[in-house]
């Protein structure tokens, strides 16, 4: 197994219009093969970090995962949330 924690920074103004686009992300993941656990949560003294969690099958499914189309389109939405 292997486990992926990270973290991800934004504006916190940008909170409200990038939940959406991260509920699509973690929906998308979770529901790919080897995916046993996949989420996001807001850290509660530092607005705007969110907090990663992952934790996949193998490094086959991490690698599938990263050419997901699901991933870019997350990755493509970064600029336009301050990410």
């Amino acid at each position: 197994m292997l486990l992926i924690v990270g973290t991800v920074k934004l504006p916190p103004e940008n909170l409200a219009l990038a939940r959406p686009a991260m509920a699509a992300m973690v929906k998308a993941s979770r529901a790919e093969e080897g995916c046993l656990e996949y989420g996001y949560a807001e850290d509660v003294l530092v607005p705007g970090l969110i907090h990663v969690k992952e934790l996949w099958r193998d490094e086959a499914a991490l690698d599938a995962h990263l050419a997901s189309p699901h991933i870019a389109q997350w990755r493509a939405s970064w600029p336009a949330l301050g990410i």
